[in-house]
């Protein structure tokens, strides 16, 4: 098991201005749901995007994290979506 608080911390260290909001899925802490917020997908595809946070979580997909599920933004694109 993982806290949702040690996700955001190791997503945030990889990705100094990342906004994140991480979500427990089924209260058994090993599936979740990450919102990132951060300037360094600008010009990034969906699956570099995506590739940037399984680098920032590697160890932990690995074992604690059984499943997550991710929205990434740039902060032009989370302001446009109101």
């Amino acid at each position: 098991m993982i806290e949702a608080q040690t996700i955001v911390e190791r997503i945030q260290a990889a990705l100094p201005d990342a906004r994140v909001q991480v979500q427990d899925l089924t209260g058994t802490m090993d599936h979740y749901k990450a919102v990132v917020v951060s300037e360094h997908f600008a010009g990034k595809t969906l699956v570099a995007r995506h590739r940037a946070i399984y680098q920032a979580l590697a160890e932990e997909m690995k074992g604690p994290i059984h499943a997550l599920t991710l929205e990434v933004f740039t902060p032009e694109e989370w302001d446009a979506r109101g």
